[in-house]
This record gives structure tokens, C-alpha cells and sequence, in this order.
């Protein structure tokens, strides 16, 4: 028998508080699990983004704001999570700019953002592919353009006119797809600039690293139509995909026809195109163009970017996987001028124009809403 005041009560006593702290510890490791933590660092200024607004976005049917904070001043944040098993995004905002994470219970993230301003120096274009297609009366038109941010030091291109796109002037506009370089894509708008009929300005910001845009359009369709390029920066390379019943004709020499050994469609290149006008093209004749090979007819439609308010929107969803496509675009002759078109970069051009573009029905106008090309 132990006597309370002998020797062994106060290593019994330690014990015992031992004991407690330890299980007391159980519930905060729980509870460590439900945190998304992480940091926000300036690459611009390449220091910590402090005072920074955090948002916590809940994904489900649709995207919902569950917490928002501010980083501190070595640019960390913590949130405690509702739901551990549902999928989060994390949003960043630095000088009006968004900044976004996927995240998930548990995760510790660390978020590049960069400042902003109207115009940047070291943009350009990168690939430029525009597939057409008929449809009765129609001619069906994406038009998808990668834009390579390579600022130094990086700062993202901020602002109303953020992007220019040129169509041509009696295109009807079907929708607007964007994905920064984190591939996450949303529907956008693209607002017409008054008395220049076909151009467009989207304040989507073109942050360091490549954004790709996906312009689906309609235009009233004779047999013929002539496109009139403009672009708004140089491109490395300008493609048009067209079905093997249509024909291409360019009084430019700078196209080329790719051996792309698929016998569905038919690709001509031109490359190191500048900035500005040309070159001009034409395509005649009818046909589809067929689907890409391996898209995943379940992959969610991309849906409208959240807002920085607080209200409902719609998720985003993420770019299937260059692995899931099989394009084949190559060129056999290595020694020509003509770039590869490369797996990756087609992949992540096409689906955002396909994703709506083959779940959309024509769209039907008038004749009296614009004359022949």
C-alpha cells in the first residue's frame, strides 16, 4: 500500500499530468489536419506578399466563399476548414490581380503572386491555331492563342485592355475561354471596341508564364471566307486546321502545309509571324472538323470565373491532362524553319475551345446581322 505522503505520490502525480498532456494533444493533431496553411510571396519584389487578402473557396456545384484573411507579415496564413473531405481553392488577391490554388484539408501551399501594371515588357505570342469547320450556313471558328509572359523582373499585365484580340468584323461572338498558367479555365467576356468593328479587349490578366485564350465564334458561310489576320504581338507560329474536303489558299508564302499524318484534317503553319497585320488567308469548300482523338467526353465544362465578392458562383475546372490527347502534329522535315507543334501546348489550346464548342448547337443570325467575308 502507497502512503500519499510517502516518496512515490509525486512521481505518481507526474505521471499522471504526463499522461493528460499527451491526450490533450490528440485533438489538435485532429484538428491540425483540417487546416490548409501555407505562404504568399512576392516574386516581383522577391519577398514576402504581407497583408495580402486570402480567400477560402469551397468547390462543390457551385464555388463558395467559407473564410477569408490576411497574410501576415512573413506573407503566411492558416484556415480551419469546414469540410475535410471537400475540394477548397485558395484565391490570393495582390493589386486587384487573382492568384489561385486547388488545396485540400491538410495541405500547405505556397502562392507566387507578382505586381501589376497596364503594360509589360517582355510579352509575346506564342501559338496561334484556328480550326474551322461548316455547318449548313455557318462557318464554326475557335480560335485558340497562347500569350508568353517572360517580364523580368515577372509582373502581370493588369487592366481593362489586359489582352486585344482582332476577328473578323462580322463574327458572331459564341464564347470566351481563358486559362492562366495554372491551367484552371473559365468562361470570360470580351468587350468590342466601339468603330472597330472585330476588335475586342478582356481584362483577363495575363500573368507571368503562358494564358491561353479560346475564342469560338460564327460567321455566315457562301463557300468562302476570307480572314484578314491582325495580331496584337508577334507569334512563333499561326496554324489553321481545316477538314480534308476544305481548301487553304494564302497568296503569303510564309504557310506551309505540316505532314501532320492524320487523314481527318489538314494543317497549314506559318511561322514567326509579327505583329500587326497578315498574313491573309482563305478557306473554301465544306466539312467538320472530327473530335479530338482521346477527349474525354465527361470532362466538366469550364464555368465563369468567380468574382471577388462574397456571392455563389460556379467552380472552375481543371485542364484534362496532356497525356488523355493524342495529337500528332509534327513535322517530318527537321530541317525546315517550321516549328513542332507540341503535345502540350495544342492540348491546352484546343480543350478550352472544345469543351463548349462541341457541346454548343450553332448559333443561328440573320443574314441582315453582317455580309459575306
Amino acid at each position: 500500500m502507497i502512503n500519499s505522503h510517502g516518496p512515490g505520490a509525486p512521481s505518481l502525480g507526474r505521471r499522471w499530468l504526463s499522461l493528460l498532456a499527451l491526450l490533450a494533444c490528440f485533438p489538435v493533431a485532429a484538428l491540425a489536419t483540417k487546416n490548409i496553411t501555407g505562404s504568399v510571396r512576392n516574386l516581383t519584389r522577391a519577398e514576402p506578399a504581407a497583408g495580402d487578402q486570402v480567400i477560402l473557396l469551397r468547390m462543390e456545384k457551385e464555388m463558395r466563399e467559407e473564410s477569408r484573411l490576411k497574410t501576415d507579415a512573413g506573407g503566411m496564413f492558416s484556415f480551419n476548414v469546414q469540410y475535410s473531405d471537400k475540394p477548397y481553392l485558395v484565391r490570393v488577391i495582390h493589386e486587384g490581380v487573382s492568384y489561385d490554388q486547388p488545396a485540400a484539408a491538410g495541405d500547405v501551399l505556397a502562392i507566387s503572386v507578382f505586381d501589376a501594371a497596364p503594360r509589360v515588357p517582355g510579352i509575346t505570342g506564342g501559338i496561334e491555331i484556328l480550326r474551322a469547320g461548316t455547318n449548313g450556313d455557318l462557318l464554326h471558328v475557335s480560335d485558340m492563342v497562347e500569350i508568353l509572359n517572360d517580364s523580368n523582373p515577372p509582373r502581370t499585365q493588369a487592366g481593362d485592355r489586359a489582352f486585344e484580340i482582332y476577328l473578323p468584323p462580322n463574327a458572331r461572338m459564341d464564347s470566351v475561354l481563358a486559362a492562366g498558367p495554372g491551367k484552371i479555365a473559365a468562361i470570360i467576356s470580351a468587350v468590342p471596341v466601339p468603330g472597330d468593328p472585330g476588335h475586342y479587349t478582356l481584362a483577363f490578366p495575363l500573368r507571368p508564364g503562358a494564358t491561353k485564350f479560346a475564342f469560338n465564334y460564327d460567321l455566315l458561310y457562301e463557300g468562302r471566307a476570307a480572314f484578314h489576320t491582325r495580331h496584337a504581338y508577334p507569334l512563333q507560329q499561326l496554324a489553321v486546321m481545316i477538314p480534308p474536303t476544305m481548301k487553304f489558299s494564302s497568296r503569303s508564302r510564309a504557310f506551309q502545309m505540316l505532314a501532320v499524318g492524320n487523314s481527318r484534317y489538314q494543317v497549314q503553319a506559318a511561322n514567326r509571324v509579327g505583329a500587326g497585320n497578315g498574313p491573309d488567308f482563305e478557306l473554301a469548300g465544306t466539312g467538320a472538323l472530327p473530335p479530338l482523338e482521346g477527349q474525354a467526353g465527361s470532362q466538366a465544362h469550364p464555368q465563369p470565373i468567380a468574382p471577388l465578392n462574397p456571392a455563389p458562383s460556379a467552380a472552375p475546372a481543371l485542364l484534362p491532362s496532356s497525356a488523355r490527347m493524342d495529337l500528332d502534329l509534327k513535322q517530318t522535315k527537321p530541317q525546315s524553319q517550321t516549328l513542332v507543334l507540341g503535345v502540350v501546348t495544342v492540348v491546352l489550346l484546343a480543350i478550352c475551345a472544345l469543351l463548349l464548342w462541341r457541346a454548343r448547337k450553332p448559333l443561328r443570325f440573320s443574314r441582315s446581322a453582317g455580309g459575306r467575308l
